[in-house]
């Protein structure tokens, strides 16, 4: 009980967004690593040339998108109501696309069940 009343004191005290290195740095991480996935997604694309290559490399496009979207809150850019509209919103892009991908590579030959 005292723990949830800390919090409830503590909730409106929290620093800014800006003021937060370890969220920026870790929003840069995140930056990178799917920037260099969704290249990575890109050229295997165009060597693949398929429908599932083209899902998967727009679901890393969506997730290079969302983190666009949290560095922009970072920065006072995007107001947190749109942040969290946009963001859950590309979260349930990424899983309509992913799923869309697994269900169009068709069924595997072999069952789990069978070793």
């Amino acid at each position: 009980m005292k723990l949830f009343m800390l919090f409830q004191q503590t909730a409106g005290q929290w620093p800014a967004a800006e003021h937060t290195p370890v969220l920026l740095a870790v929003i840069l991480l995140a930056a990178f690593g799917t920037v260099a996935l969704f290249l990575i997604g890109v050229t295997v694309l165009v060597r693949r040339r398929s429908i599932r290559y083209l899902l998967v490399t727009a679901a890393l496009g969506a997730l290079v998108v969302r983190t666009l979207i949290g560095l922009a809150t970072v920065f006072g850019v995007v107001p947190m109501t749109l942040h969290h509209l946009l963001s859950h919103g590309l979260d349930f892009l990424i899983a309509i696309l992913v799923l869309s991908a697994v269900y169009l590579s068709g069924s595997s030959t072999r069952s789990m069940s069978t070793k």
